[in-house]
């Protein structure tokens, strides 16, 4: 959920700082330019202060060039453009020049500083130019007209480079968009603090939910911490696992003590009927299948009150050697295997985990039971010891005929037994048993065919400390 969760977060922050930040590069720009057309305005002007005075005949005015007042106009255009590298003129009505700096600089047919004188000789000065950003290469023009006794004798024109203007608006957006990735930064953490604060009790919901389907139902949510409404959910959750774990107490409670109560009576039952068959002539086959369903139900008692016992037990978790522990047990049914007709084969290295021996023990016995139980007369069954990763696995494997998709599914559900196998001796819960078993550790058994044909069954326990 947070890898969604942050992801949105930081894109609405990137949204909403690239809102407030590109209004502030525009500006930015705007005012840097703005800065530098109002100097061009007040130098146009002093200069057409200059230029009022000077004949608007270009003869005279070449004529009279010792002119006191048109030299000084030239002198000021001439240091403007020499300290500033600002091209600079005053042009009368027809366009000739009445001074101007640098002297090759004229006034062009047309384009933008042609555009500005002719909108100067209207008696208006020239519109604001047209925004230079910084990639691009353009000049500045201004104009105003000089007037003299109202009329419009000649327009002062100024053309500057924009260089430092740009320079200074990249400058500005460098700052700006520092202190956009710092902001951006900071919005990074605030949302990685949120996400983590809003998300802490979900994960624990989640990892405390994992326990309780995986057989530790001790396991609770600490309801602190979060929004109101997940600490809310939280005091929900804890209050329905309470429930559940009082559900299946009673039920375990149920079960043991009908399995036990009805022990007795049934022990009882089964020595009058063995009085009985003293009675009858020998090889009866009524009393003799009497006494087997007698010993069946006796059998089937005994595997109900192991389960529950199985599913109330703590595990006493200790570093185990799994492949001497799974040694023992293969040396311990090989007799039973070779009575039947099967090899079975182990390969035990040592490998440690944890894990409570009598569980792994009861477990392990179940499975190679099951293993030899259903594997034909001549095949083998092999059980393998090896680490995986976190966890250490005994895999038991046989060549019987394995199960379907749909009995893989069923297997280990409690007296569960496949149709193809109801004549196999069996109650159906020791399977159920061992899987009971194992969760109580942290471990866990699996199911899946062995090719090519058989089925594999995969006992694995932890190899990191509990908790």
């Amino acid at each position: 959920m947070r890898t969604r969760l942050l992801p949105l977060l930081i894109v609405l922050m990137a949204a909403v700082l690239l809102a407030l930040g590109v209004p502030l590069a525009v500006s930015l720009a705007g005012a840097q330019q703005q800065n530098v057309v109002v100097d061009r305005i007040d130098d146009t002007a002093r200069f057409a202060a200059l230029a009022q005075f000077v004949t608007d005949s270009p003869d005279e005015a070449t004529s009279a060039f010792e002119n006191e007042r048109l030299t000084a106009l030239s002198t000021e255009l001439d240091s403007y453009h020499r300290v500033y590298g600002i091209r600079a003129g005053v042009f009368y009505r027809n366009g000739s020049a009445m001074a101007h700096a640098p002297e090759e600089w004229s006034l062009p047919a047309e384009g933008e500083v042609r555009d500005a004188f002719d909108e100067a000789l209207l008696s208006r000065r020239s519109h604001d130019p047209k925004q230079v950003w910084p990639w691009q290469r353009r000049t500045l023009v201004v104009a105003s007209p000089v007037i003299r006794d109202g009329d419009v004798v000649a327009v002062v024109v100024t053309d500057s480079p924009t260089g430092q203007m740009r320079s200074r608006t990249l400058h500005g957006w460098l700052v700006i968009g520092a202190g956009e990735s710092a902001a951006m930064l900071l919005a990074v953490g605030a949302a990685l603090r949120l996400t983590g604060w809003v998300l802490k009790p979900v994960r624990v919901l989640d990892a405390t939910t994992h326990d309780i389907a995986t057989g530790r139902l001790k396991s609770r949510v600490a309801a602190a911490g979060g929004p109101p409404e997940l600490r809310r959910l939280a005091r929900s959750f804890n209050e329905m696992a309470d429930n559940v774990e009082d559900v299946l107490e009673q039920q375990r409670a149920f079960v043991a003590d009908a399995s036990h109560q009805l022990r007795n009576p049934l022990a009882a039952l089964l020595l009058r009927i063995e009085l009985l068959s003293f009675e009858l002539p020998e090889g009866n086959q009524e009393i003799a299948s009497v006494q087997a369903e007698g010993k069946r139900l006796a059998q089937v008692l005994d595997d109900l009150l192991d389960l529950a016992l199985a599913e109330h037990s703590e595990a006493d978790l200790k570093v185990t050697d799994i492949g001497a522990l799974t040694a023992e047990r293969v040396a311990a049914w090989s007799p039973t295997a070779e009575a039947k007709g099967v090899r079975l084969v182990g390969d035990c290295p040592p490998t440690t985990a944890w894990a409570d021996p009598v569980a792994l023990s009861s477990a392990l016995d179940a499975v190679i039971d099951n293993a030899v139980k259903f594997t034909p007369e001549g095949q083998s069954v092999e059980v393998t010891v090896a680490p995986n990763g976190d966890t250490s696995t005994v895999v038991v494997t046989d060549r019987g005929p394995g199960l379907t998709e749909e009995e893989l599914a069923r297997i280990g559900d409690r007296f569960w037994r496949s149709g193809r196998h109801q004549n196999i001796k069996g109650s159906g819960l020791g399977l159920s048993i061992s899987r009971a078993l194992l969760a109580a550790g942290g471990g866990s058994i699996a199911y899946e065919h062995h090719e090519p044909h058989g089925l594999k069954v995969t006992v694995s326990v932890p190899r990191d400390g509990p908790a």
